[in-house]
């Protein structure tokens, strides 16, 4: 029999609508965000959730006890099929991914993640799933608009004229299609965020995917490690970014998923708090207690010159947006890293990497 109904989440204003054991689908779990999610509804009380990801199961960032967990390939249409068999909600986070280094340099695999939404949209049209998720990116918009540092912050409306970062970027925005014509065509309900940034700990921290934050952590780390004060900075420093702490964005897809307004709608899931990435070395060094000598490679992948979260819309639709301090969340962050890295040195296997 059906657990109790499940309305009214306490102490929010989320409405979900859904039974404790209704099935629940994440990809992507054996990732970072994903298996932060998969983990996420676990603690609310979801009893049934199928966690699917590529990678070898012991190759997982995390793994959720009670979840059902499996190694698929969801580019393989027959997969993806079976992966939704019987879901309420699916939420997409299946993509091959990492920071810059990785996105400038790998743009194939990048762009073949489209076939992974393409086989799940279908396929949870097809299974009659009610709810559809898919995590967009912020490299999704029109990089015309992202040239200065001091850029102005990019609104929902800002991806077109299209214009997105190769390949990453486009399967983003071509994806977003798939889900806003799934709506228009077939009702299958979709919804989509454009990620800013995510960060946090048992992110990826090391190995060519790791994004600035967690790099910045390792590299002073190693620094401290090795006793050779210096850290190496992609680009001259000045480039600017938002970074959007995980508890906020696991809690930003919980809202966006359940609102009736934001059906196929992209919306941004960033914090709004700007910082140059030498600021963001800054405030590493602050939590650290230590001050480094600065090295630039200004030929090394850097992205775009700025790029900032406009939070005007979420604000008007869910009244919240992303509200954790970068301060708060890259102490957090670096206590984490900081344990991983004293693990990797001791030779235990670590596989956030």
């Amino acid at each position: 029999m059906p657990q109790a109904f499940d309305d009214t989440i306490p102490g929010t204003d989320i409405q979900r609508g859904m039974n404790k054991d209704d099935l629940i689908v994440i990809t992507g779990a054996g990732g970072f965000i994903a298996g932060s999610l998969t983990r996420y509804f676990a603690e609310q009380g979801y009893t049934n959730i199928r966690a699917v990801d590529r990678k070898p199961l012991p190759d997982w960032y995390l793994r959720v006890p009670g979840v059902e967990s499996i190694s698929a390939d969801l580019s393989v249409e027959a997969n993806a099929i079976e992966a939704v068999k019987g879901a309420v909600e699916v939420y997409n986070l299946a993509a091959d991914m990492g920071g810059m280094g990785f996105i400038e340099n790998f743009r194939v695999e990048c762009l073949r993640s489209i076939l992974v939404n393409t086989h799940l949209t279908e396929a949870s049209y097809n299974a009659g799933v009610e709810r559809y998720f898919f995590s967009s990116s912020a490299c999704a918009y029109n990089t015309d608009l992202q040239k200065n540092p001091e850029v102005v912050a990019l609104k929902e409306s800002d991806a077109y004229p299209a214009m997105a970062e190769r390949g990453y970027g486009w399967e983003k925005l071509v994806s977003e299609m798939f889900c806003e014509e799934y709506w228009a065509e077939r009702q299958l309900e979709t919804h989509i965020a454009r990620f800013h940034n995510i960060y946090g700990p048992n992110g990826t921290w090391f190995g060519g995917r790791e994004k600035a934050p967690a790099a910045m952590c390792r590299k002073v780390l190693e620094a401290q490690d090795s006793g050779d004060m210096r850290i190496e900075i992609w680009g001259d420093g000045t480039q600017t970014r938002s970074f959007c702490y995980i508890d906020d964005c696991l809690h930003g897809i919980d809202r966006i998923m359940h609102s009736p307004e934001l059906i196929a709608t992209p919306i941004n899931l960033g914090s709004s708090e700007l910082v140059s990435i030498n600021t963001l070395v800054d405030i590493v060094e602050d939590i650290a207690g230590v001050k480094l000598e600065r090295e630039y490679d200004l030929d090394a992948p850097k992205g775009v010159a700025g790029r900032n979260s406009d939070n005007t819309f979420i604000l008007e639709v869910l009244g919240w947006e992303p509200n954790k301090p970068l301060r708060d969340g890259m102490a957090e962050t670096y206590a984490w890293i900081s344990e991983q890295f004293a693990a990797r040195k001791a030779g235990k296997r670590v596989v956030t990497g």
